[in-house]
């Protein structure tokens, strides 16, 4: 099992920039998969960015594509996802998930473990 913690959520005004961390407890963290969804108010949780076990693939929703940025340090347990030119349709609870066996980046219901999310709001 791992347990995920995001952080690095905040209020920000459009066009700035935010940095989340997702810090994964355990040592398996290499064996995972990760992702990032986020849900806003009366929304279904849609995915943003996904990164392969060693980093070598990525993955971005097309709303976030040349924006975001996702990345992972092994050796710190942690994946990161940075966030430019932000805009005020970016705002919601943004969540990072992990997933150890067959890999489908783009669908929640396929990842099995998620943090508690953390929220970002982009001012207009």
């Amino acid at each position: 099992q791992v347990q995920l913690i995001e952080s690095g959520g905040g209020l920000v005004q459009a066009g700035g920039s935010l940095r989340l961390s997702c810090a994964a407890s355990g040592r398996t963290f290499r064996s995972y998969h990760m992702g990032w969804f986020r849900q806003a108010p009366g929304k279904e949780r849609e995915f943003v960015a996904a990164i392969s076990r060693a980093g070598a693939d990525t993955y971005y929703a097309d709303s976030v594509k040349g924006r975001f940025t996702i990345s992972r340090d092994n050796a710190k347990n942690t994946v990161y996802l940075q966030m430019n030119s932000l805009k005020p349709e970016d705002t919601a609870l943004y969540y990072c998930a992990a997933e150890m066996g067959n890999w489908y980046p783009a669908i929640y219901g396929k990842y099995d473990y998620w943090g508690q999310g953390t929220q970002v709001t982009v001012s207009s």
